[in-house]
């Protein structure tokens, strides 16, 4: 980072910027010109205010030479981050698939569906156990009793359990759950992103609707901070002027954020497109663009489901979906467990 400090500031003001500076453990380096005085910080200054600085009257600007994301910075660690999901790996050269319905409806439905994606292939369940519903008519999930029921499919099929948090309230709820899942409308959460973080399980960080993929790798840096690095993000299409979809997949943060971070990243191509046709040959453009792995809904009626059927796969589409995905898979050089 670097301040540019305006020559017609006083001494006095000057020596307390420095100061400043170096109590929060930085060195800084004095560059005087003509007409100002630039000031080269260097350490970590991810916690640097920029604003509080720049509204000083003796500043005239300060900017960034590096991103203010240090713990989910590819710079500072080349090397690709494994998240190791009782035995299921995600990142580097391994591929997963998480599957399941949009949300638990009862204990028949949740194990039939866990014994279809298995048989198919999938190596973690899915299933929403609190739902954030945009109508508060809407079908809210089954809350505990929905985490119980994933806990009784993982019993019966072996299959880690992927879940949404949408509260502080609930973290006790979650000790058993395998992957804590924070949602699109979560995802700038910072006090739930701080306590997941602290929990040390695997968390999977869904992108906001009208985020940035910046936003997105300072949300992951809230559960970096706080000493948890399983972290995995999820692109799940964002809000753009289209309407024959229910969000556009933003296929391109695949590789932009493989440039930026070494987060692992996963697409979800239900939420992105809404549209049962669209989700395989979506899933199959998210092979391609080298993501690491997909959380696709599956429902064993989706016409009855409680929520989010119409983008639904059934069980024999999914099993279509995943054989096509395992031919794909060896042209980007990817490993899958079946």
């Amino acid at each position: 980072m670097i301040i540019v400090v305006k020559n017609s500031c006083d001494k006095s003001q000057f020596d307390n910027l420095i100061e400043w500076v170096k109590d929060l453990g930085l060195d800084v380096h004095t560059s005087r010109g003509e007409t100002s005085t630039v000031l080269g910080l260097v350490g970590d200054t991810s916690r640097v205010d920029m604003d509080l600085i720049g509204s000083l009257d003796i500043v005239e600007k300060v900017q960034r030479v590096q991103e203010s994301y240090k713990n989910a910075n590819r710079k500072f660690h080349p090397e690709d981050t494994i998240v190791d999901i009782c035995g299921h790996k995600v990142g580097g050269k391994n591929f997963q698939v998480i599957a399941g319905p949009c949300s638990v409806e009862s204990e028949s439905q949740i194990i039939e569906v866990a014994k279809a994606v298995k048989k198919s292939g999938a190596t973690m369940l899915r299933g929403g156990a609190f739902k954030p519903r945009t109508s508060p008519y809407a079908f809210q999930g089954l809350k505990g009793t929905g985490i119980e029921l994933l806990i009784k499919a993982k019993k019966e099929t072996g299959l880690p359990i992927v879940t949404e948090l949408l509260s502080v309230n609930d973290l006790d709820l979650f000790k058993d759950v395998d992957v804590i899942q924070i949602g699109a409308r979560n995802m700038q959460n910072f006090e739930l992103l701080k306590e997941v973080g602290k929990m040390g399980k695997p968390i999977l960080l869904k992108r906001g609707l009208a985020n940035t993929l910046q936003e997105l790798l300072m949300s992951a840096e809230y559960i970096l901070a706080e000493g948890n690095d399983q972290v995995i993000l999820c692109e799940r299409g964002i809000r753009t002027f289209e309407t024959m979809t229910r969000n556009t997949l933003d296929l391109s943060a695949v590789p932009a954020l493989k440039e930026k971070t070494h987060l692992p990243i996963i697409i979800d191509p239900s939420h992105s497109t809404g549209v049962n046709k669209f989700v395989t040959p979506m899933s199959l453009a998210s092979v391609g663009a080298g993501a690491d792995g997909l959380i696709v809904e599956v429902h064993n009626d989706p016409k009855k489901a409680l929520c989010d059927g119409a983008q639904s796969l059934n069980p024999e589409q999914f099993d279509t979906l995943m054989q096509k995905v395992r031919q794909m898979l060896p042209i980007v050089d990817r490993t899958y467990e079946k």
